[in-house]
């Protein structure tokens, strides 16, 4: 694996060799990568999450890492993503973690630079590392992807998190349900009924409203929203047993998840933020390994 841009990119067993990684740096393994590398991470959307669990992967991994502010670069001199990575390619830089608003920003990138690219989010479009700390959340849960039913709930069309989850998930022999008011269906096939699939759900995963890509006549109030799509306390006691809560974050309390149901006894919320160092160590121990 020389680059992470996108699910579409990794077999089956390529996700469960990053997932088995990712389990080895829990349970306390160490690096085995033999030469120093150094890294950036190019955030040049708002990020909590990725880019701090990325910070931290890199600095348990023990990588150099190169400090990067978006908002104190030549880019706000109209210097392209392209000529940016050529630079710090320049300087000596081995990989680098990009979060960028256009979709699908690494077409530009993959095979004409050659520090490694992991996609930290692309616009609407890809979010691996978010895509597989969520498989790797699932498959701690249950021991198999293998008909696991996973709905996710919330802003499908605008969703980079759905759309990298719906394709590997389905690879991995899960059965997944979207749902989302007509709106925001986009090129989905979806469920405008939440009710008709949580009874039957393993896994239920809320998506976060995202206002700022929306259009001005896709608006919904947050009390209507969180009665027609959220996940209320009424809807979480219709769910099985032994069924679980996710969210990528951030969430909107009482939007698309109850206040009370962030940290209840099924909420893997957290849980997801954790595996997220692991998972993101596991990348890139395997992409500066495949460098050696």
């Amino acid at each position: 694996m020389k680059n992470l841009v996108s699910m579409k990119d990794l077999s089956v067993d390529q996700i469960m060799a990053i997932l088995k990684q990712a389990q080895a740096f829990r349970e306390g393994a160490h690096s085995t990568v033999k030469n120093s590398y150094t890294m950036a991470n190019l955030f040049f959307e708002p990020s909590t999450r990725t880019k701090m669990s990325f910070e931290m992967a890199e600095r348990n991994l023990q990588v150099g890492v190169i400090p990067f502010e978006a908002g104190f670069s030549s880019t706000l001199k109209g210097e392209t993503l392209y000529d940016t990575v050529k630079v710090l390619e320049a300087i000596g830089l081995d990989a680098l973690v990009i979060r960028h608003e256009e979709n699908s920003f690494f077409e530009q990138l993959v095979g004409k630079v050659k520090p490694a690219i992991i996609n930290g989010g692309d616009g609407t479009g890809n979010h691996p590392t978010q895509s597989l700390l969520d498989i790797y959340t699932i498959w701690q849960e249950f021991g198999t992807l293998q008909d696991i039913v996973v709905t996710i709930v919330g802003d499908i069309a605008h969703s980079r998190v759905a759309r990298s989850n719906a394709d590997a998930l389905t690879r991995l022999g899960a059965t997944v349900h979207l749902v989302c008011p007509p709106e925001w269906q986009g090129e989905f096939d979806t469920f405008n009924e939440f009710d008709k699939v949580i009874e039957s759900s393993d896994v239920v995963m809320m998506l976060r409203v995202q206002h700022e890509r929306h259009d001005s006549n896709m608006t919904f109030s947050k009390e209507d929203y969180h009665q027609a799509f959220g996940l209320t306390v009424e809807r979480e006691r219709k769910m099985k047993d032994k069924a679980i809560i996710m969210h990528p974050a951030p969430f909107n309390r009482d939007v698309e998840i109850a206040s009370e149901l962030v940290e209840c006894d099924r909420s893997r919320i957290f849980k997801q933020m954790e595996n997220g160092v692991y998972i993101r160590m596991a990348i890139i121990e395997i992409i500066l390994k495949g460098r050696e």
